[in-house]
């Protein structure tokens, strides 16, 4: 999931497209699939209707693999806002990597 077709190239700019504006990028239909869904469990998780699971087990996705991908959107969600509610900082690499 996520892999480029070229993996020889540098990733740099794709990565930063990626965490720009995913939807810009050529993605193959499966990982289009999934940061489409990832993205609206991590915004509107309450909006989340089982239609929305159709374009996941159209590529092929199993109730094991749906599984995985709310169980990982989840968790970083869940430990974000755990270090925001505590005034977690950044690690001097993360803030040198963000600037």
């Amino acid at each position: 999931m996520l892999q480029q077709e070229h993996p020889d190239e540098d990733h740099t700019a794709f990565v930063e497209a990626l965490a720009h504006d995913y939807r810009a990028l050529d993605l193959p239909p499966l990982d289009r699939a999934i940061l489409d869904y990832a993205m609206k469990l991590t915004r509107s998780p309450g909006d989340i209707t089982p239609e929305d699971v159709v374009p996941l087990r159209a590529q092929g996705l199993d109730d094991v693999a749906i599984h995985d991908l709310v169980s990982v959107t989840a968790y970083f969600a869940f430990v974000n806002r755990i270090a925001d509610g505590l005034g977690v900082a950044l690690e001097d690499r993360w803030q040198e990597d963000s600037s």
